[in-house]
């Protein structure tokens, strides 16, 4: 039998064996075995040594209890957003009257594509408007309808009305109020040009007295931009980009976002350029539905424990919420974030205490500082954690905003607060695109998954592009086919290409002007085949997420390559409604952005040898 491994000095031996080990806890915790819990409840102590060993074990007799903090005092700099700049364009002064979101976000709702009336259900609204505004009568209205009408395709078989006669409901719809209802957006952009009377009838003083109203009305029922082109939605990009500032020590602070797409706006989504300068503009003074501002730096505080719903309480003789059972809380190696949070519940949610700050939307809060007086009346200066180099990695701050560019610069630490909403509701998507990548073509796709009708809803692509085929096939059903000259009768045939469907958009690599290297996608165009058909004009996407530079002022478009992915990316867009300061409801069409499902297949090939086609 070994001897007995002995230790003669007991308070020596832990301090010579300080040397690393692989060290172990276990939770001790009391679990009564019987139905009775007076015993338990005692908090009976056994052996009172033990635990004043372990105490000098853990070293808590060398900790400094320091008192309990009854009051602290904040020293803040508080500075107002007050300018905005939506890409490129010029910068304006912003109010927090609108919703952030609704100034990046807006963009121009097509009421016209390739010069043919859509958005038929906005236009028989406005005009509803109107006429219910100056209370029109039968006689009123039916000169109103004479006067901006909606006209109908006339002839069925008239290729400049193809995206109306090939889809029979659109049709129908367009047919059904040919000259029963007014269009109202047709009066409405007469009004806005400057237009004092009708030139059918006399209603100068209906105008005079209704109409500043009524396209007041309109203007604030969606936000667009007052311009069509200005708007912060980069199209190379497929992602918007914006600036806003607040002035300090007399220059402009800029924070700049260059890289938004996902619907949720807030501070992570910008950071500080400080080479940037917004320009100087006028500041206009305060409008309605304003929060005003409140010019105090020093507010004082009473400090509260951090708690939580069903956090166990401190003191012993408290039961605890049965709902919160921190001991079935299964933890591994690696669930860092779940023993942070037990540690905190357990032994340190004494030490934390909440500092309650009121903070107004559209406001950049810079801590200075903050006094802290406990109950034996010492004061302490805290000043806030974070300070730096923005790039060394030690330093540790939660939302902070970090600065543009790799040189060694002081990390900022101020808190913005973007004046945003929580929540926002969508509305269906009126447009969605698929951009992915087929290597097998070298090509990138455009795929319209939802095409919007001139009747102001929205379709499949696959179905809108399969009813505009089937239109043309009947058109030029009996159209005879010239038989080419000396044609042998061979048991194959040669196909120079075949065709993809109508809602797939080619975007061909090409090298950007100036460059060996760089690459660009670029939109091209698929020729439309339909037997006994000329050749007509290529086809053109019929969604105004793709067709920049096809409306208005013509251009080709293009696309950064790297915005693709091998998993692609889905674009689409929606309506967008939410509500602001007095319960004030905004309205706008944005654009969104998200990751695809994987790469694609056409089909799209060249130059093939087939089996000759029987003869039917």
């Amino acid at each position: 039998m070994s001897d007995t491994n002995q230790i003669a000095q007991l308070w020596i031996q832990p301090l010579e064996l300080s040397i690393p080990t692989i060290t172990m806890w276990n939770r001790i915790e009391g679990r009564p075995r019987k139905d009775d819990f007076d015993r338990a409840l005692k908090a009976e102590i056994r052996d009172p040594l033990w635990m004043l060993t372990k105490q000098w074990q853990m070293g808590e007799f060398k900790g400094d209890d320091a008192g309990s903090p009854i009051l602290a005092k904040v020293l803040i700099d508080k500075r107002k957003l007050d300018k905005y700049q939506l890409a490129d364009f010029k910068a304006q002064a912003y109010h927090n009257n609108i919703p952030l979101e609704g100034l990046v976000e807006q963009m121009p709702i097509p009421f016209e594509m390739e010069n043919k009336m859509v958005s038929l259900d906005l236009r028989l609204m406005i005009g509803r408007h109107w006429l219910k505004m100056i209370k029109a009568d039968a006689l009123l209205s039916k000169k109103y309808i004479a006067e901006y009408p909606i006209v109908a395709p006339g002839n069925p078989n008239a290729e400049v009305d193809d995206k109306i006669l090939s889809h029979p409901e659109v049709w129908q719809k367009f047919a059904a109020v040919e000259n029963r209802k007014m269009d109202g957006y047709t009066f409405y952009l007469f009004l806005k040009k400057g237009g004092t009377q009708s030139d059918g009838f006399d209603d100068s003083a209906l105008i005079a007295s209704h109409g500043k109203v009524f396209t007041d009305w309109f203007d604030s029922f969606f936000i667009q931009p007052e311009k069509g082109e200005e708007h912060a939605y980069l199209p190379s990009r497929l992602e918007y980009q914006f600036k806003v500032s607040t002035t300090e020590n007399g220059k402009d602070k800029v924070y700049k976002a260059e890289e938004y797409y996902s619907g949720k706006l807030d501070w992570f989504n910008l950071s500080i350029d400080e080479k940037d300068v917004m320009g100087n503009i006028t500041v206009p003074p305060k409008i309605k539905h304003q929060i005003p501002e409140r010019n105090k730096n020093v507010f004082s505080f009473i400090p509260a424990n951090i708690d939580y719903e069903g956090m166990p309480d401190t003191r012993w003789w408290k039961f605890e919420d049965r709902n919160t059972y921190l001991g079935d809380i299964k933890t591994d190696t690696t669930d860092i974030s779940k023993l942070l949070f037990m540690e905190f519940t357990l032994l340190y949610a004494n030490d934390w205490f909440l500092l309650p700050q009121e903070v107004t939307a559209g406001n950049i809060i810079n801590l200075k500082g903050l006094a802290v007086t406990n109950c034996f009346g010492e004061r302490t200066w805290i000043e806030p954690t974070g300070k730096g180099k923005d790039d060394d990695w030690h330093r540790w701050t939660m939302f902070t905003i970090d600065k543009k560019g790799k040189d060694l610069k002081e990390a900022d630490y101020s808190l913005v607060m973007l004046p945003t909403v929580e929540k926002i509701q969508e509305g269906p998507a009126l447009e969605k695109i698929a951009i992915i990548r087929d290597e097998l073509a070298n090509m990138v796709w455009a795929i319209e998954l939802e095409v919007p009708l001139a009747s102001g809803e929205s379709k499949k692509g696959t179905e809108a592009a399969r009813e505009l085929v089937s239109f043309y096939e009947r058109l030029y059903k009996n159209k005879v086919i010239p038989q080419a000259v000396g044609e042998v009768d061979a048991q194959i045939r040669y196909e120079v290409m075949n065709s993809v469907p109508e809602n797939w958009i080619p975007f061909i690599p090409v090298k950007v002007e100036g460059s060996n290297r760089q690459i660009q996608l670029r939109r091209a165009s698929m020729p439309r085949i339909i037997p006994g058909m000329a050749p007509t004009p290529p086809i053109k996407p019929r969604t105004s997420l793709l067709r920049f530079g096809l409306d208005g002022n013509k251009a080709a478009y293009y696309i950064h390559e790297e915005e693709v992915p091998r998993a692609g990316i889905h674009v689409f867009k929606n309506y967008q409604r939410t509500r602001w300061y007095g319960g004030k409801v905004f309205k706008w069409l944005g654009i969104r952005k998200t990751v695809g499902r994987g790469e694609g297949s056409s089909g799209l090939s060249f130059d093939r040898i087939l089996a000759k086609e029987a003869k039917k």
